[in-house]
């Protein structure tokens, strides 16, 4: 008999829990993004930014930055979103970090580490191509058997 090694001691009932755990978390955490808004503004308040994950929301200019120099304005405007992003971008943070918590399962660690991610796609790839010639090993070991 051929031994499975750590896939013996495999917990398949605390594997579904935990997926169908995940499952809910991803859910709520899908209708939380949907909800999250970042804010942004200039420190005296004559230009405020809202943005979503669609992108910026709401921009509202009090009167008196109507009268500034349209540079001025402009460079408040973008400090303004750049803030907003800043804080939408922390609480999809915050969410993820809720879902998958500070674990290999979190994807946020991938955006500020793309070598990470791409070393865990290589992993990925180099475990599916050994999983991939053990099989295709097998089948030519029975096809040898059965003679075929």
């Amino acid at each position: 008999m051929q031994e499975f090694g750590d896939f013996a001691n495999i917990d398949i009932d605390k594997l579904l829990r935990d997926a169908g755990e995940q499952l809910v978390r991803m859910e709520q955490l899908q209708k939380d993004l949907d909800s999250y808004v970042g804010r942004g503004q200039d420190e005296n308040g004559l230009v405020v930014v809202e943005c979503s994950q669609l992108g910026v929301e709401e921009l509202h200019l009090h009167p008196k930055a109507m009268r500034m120099a349209s540079v001025e304005l402009a460079g408040l405007i973008k400090a303004a979103v750049n803030e907003a992003a800043r804080d939408l971008q922390k609480q999809m943070e915050e969410g993820l970090s809720a879902a998958f918590g500070d674990s290999e399962n979190n994807p946020m660690k991938f955006v500020n580490d793309p070598d990470a991610a791409l070393k865990q796609i290589k992993a990925a790839e180099a475990a599916y191509n050994r999983t991939h010639e053990d099989v295709m090993g097998e089948l030519n070991r029975i096809r040898q058997q059965l003679q075929l």
